[in-house]
C-alpha cells in the first residue's frame, strides 16, 4: 500500500506554495525558491511573499533551468545558520546555507526516512547485530547521522568535496564523531565494494536525475540505476538488511521504484513505498520525492 508521509519539524514550516514557488521557514528565517511541482495559485499576496522572505532565490537571465540563479538577501538575513532535528535519542543540528543552486543544506522532507533508520538500526541492536550502514549519495549527510546517532558503523560517499566537508560540520555540531567520509563516485565505489566482498545492514540511496563524480564520471538515473541497485543487493545482508531508496525526479513513480527494487533484490521483506510531502498553512498538500524500502528480519 503507497503512503503519504510527513514529517514534523518544529524548525521547518511551509508556509505557502503555488505559481511554480515555495515560501518556507527554516528556523527564525524565510526563504523563497522555485519549486516545479507547485502548479497551482499561492494563498498569500505577492506583496505578502515580499514581507515575509528573508532571502529570495532568483534565476539568473542567461539560466534555462530553475537550479541556477542568486539570492536576494535582507540585511539581516546570514549567510549561514543551524536548525536542529530530535527524535528518541537523536538530536541532530544542520547548518544551513544559501547555495546558487537553490538549495540550502537539507531536504527537511527526508526526516521521515531519517526516523525509518534509526528505528532500523535500534532493531537490529537489540538483536545482536553491530549495523554497518551505506550512504550513497549523501549530501550533508542527514541520513549519515541518524545511522550514526543510533550506534551505526557508519560510511557516506559523495562525489562532492565540498558537501562532505559540510556534512563533517553537521556531524561535528551534533555532537558525534566518528563517520567513515569518501570522496568519489558512488557507482564506482559500490562496484569495487562488492569485488571486495563487503557486506552492509543498511543502504541508503539518494540519486539525482544527473550529475558528476569525482573525476568526471557521468551519473544518468535512468541509465545507471540499474546497476546500482544490483551492485547494492549483493552489498546488502540476505537476513536482516534494510534499504531506503529515493528519487525525486518529476514522473518517477513509488510503483516503479518498487518494481526496480524488487527485481534486483529478488526477496525484499517487509516493503513501505509512497511519497514525501509537506502541507503548506491553506492545506495545499505539496509533493517532494518518493520513497521506497524495505526491511528484512523479524
Amino acid at each position: 500500500m503507497s503512503q503519504l508521509l510527513t514529517p514534523t519539524i518544529p524548525d521547518y514550516e511551509l508556509i505557502d506554495s503555488g505559481d511554480f514557488e515555495k515560501l518556507e521557514r527554516f528556523g527564525r528565517y524565510i526563504t523563497r525558491r522555485p519549486e516545479p511541482q507547485a502548479i497551482w495559485h499561492r494563498t498569500l499576496s505577492e506583496q505578502k511573499w515580499r514581507e515575509m522572505a528573508d532571502a529570495s532565490f532568483l534565476r539568473t537571465s542567461s539560466s534555462k533551468s530553475d537550479e541556477r540563479g542568486e539570492w536576494h538577501l535582507r540585511p539581516q538575513m546570514p549567510d549561514r545558520w543551524t536548525v536542529a532535528y530530535d527524535y528518541k535519542q537523536m538530536h541532530l543540528k544542520m547548518r544551513l546555507a544559501l547555495t546558487s543552486f537553490k538549495h540550502v543544506g537539507i531536504f527537511p522532507e527526508q526526516a521521515a526516512n531519517w526516523n525509518f533508520i534509526y528505528d532500523r538500526i535500534e532493531e537490529q541492536k537489540a538483536q545482536g547485530i553491530a549495523p554497518k550502514v551505506l550512504n550513497l549519495f549523501a549530501y550533508t549527510g542527514g541520513a549519515s547521522l541518524a545511522a550514526r546517532a543510533a550506534g551505526a558503523d557508519v560510511t557516506h560517499v559523495d562525489s562532492v568535496k565540498q558537501v562532505v566537508t559540510w556534512s563533517r560540520e553537521n556531524m561535528e555540531q551534533s555532537g558525534l564523531e566518528g563517520v567513515r567520509w569518501i570522496v568519489e563516485d558512488a557507482l564506482k565505489f559500490v562496484r569495487r565494494e562488492v569485488r571486495r566482498g563487503n557486506r552492509y545492514d543498511g543502504i541508503i540511496l539518494d540519486p539525482p536525475a544527473y550529475g558528476r563524480g569525482a573525476n568526471g564520471e557521468k551519473w544518468i538515473l535512468e541509465e545507471n540505476i540499474g546497476e546500482m541497485l544490483e551492485c547494492c543487493a549483493a552489498l546488502l545482508d540476505k537476513e536482516h538488511g534494510f534499504l531506503v531508496l529515493n528519487l525525486y525526479s518529476m514522473g518517477l513513480s513509488a510503483l516503479l521504484a518498487r518494481t526496480a527494487l524488487r527485481q534486483a533484490f529478488g526477496h525484499t521483506g517487509k516493503e513501505e513505498q509512497g511519497e514525501l510531502y509537506f502541507s503548506d498553512r491553506s492545506g495545499k498538500e505539496l509533493p517532494l520525492g518518493t520513497f521506497c524500502r524495505f526491511y528484512r528480519g523479524k
